[in-house]
């Protein structure tokens, strides 16, 4: 079946939070400091560092499983996966904001909670059209 265009819409959007999660879940591995403070919380002690690789497995598991969605072209999953999943970018936002890192940081978060939102409208609108 031939895909619309709105379909291809939702396609790429949902492609670029895969490889977004992915990304960072491998980032979180290779070199935790680092994405800690791309994140927006510090790391104090390189102690610690095995919250962020438990973050970055959890991450993976996102990327993943939101790919196996998109290929079985399972829409209405990942709508309902992007409006629960604004709860991660609003706290990270919100951890953010209270370690006091540059508002570059937290505006980070909250314009991936609004890109959330546009591919949640974007999923609605595939999974409300008439077959």
């Amino acid at each position: 079946m031939k895909k619309t265009k709105v379909e291809i819409v939702g396609m790429i959007l949902v492609m670029l939070m895969i490889f977004l999660q992915g990304g960072y879940g491998i980032l979180a591995y290779i070199d935790p400091l680092y994405f800690s403070n791309v994140r927006g919380t510090e790391l104090f002690s390189i102690n610690d560092s095995d919250w962020v690789t438990i973050y970055g497995s959890r991450t993976l598991f996102i990327a993943l499983f939101l790919g196996v969605l998109l290929y079985f072209r399972n829409y209405r999953v990942l709508m309902w996966c992007a409006l629960l999943s604004i709860i991660m970018p609003v706290t990270d936002g919100i951890l953010a904001y209270q370690a006091q890192v540059p508002l570059k940081v937290v505006m980070k978060h909250v314009l991936t909670t609004i890109y959330i939102i546009v591919t949640f409208f974007v999923l609605k609108k595939i999974v409300s059209k008439p077959n």
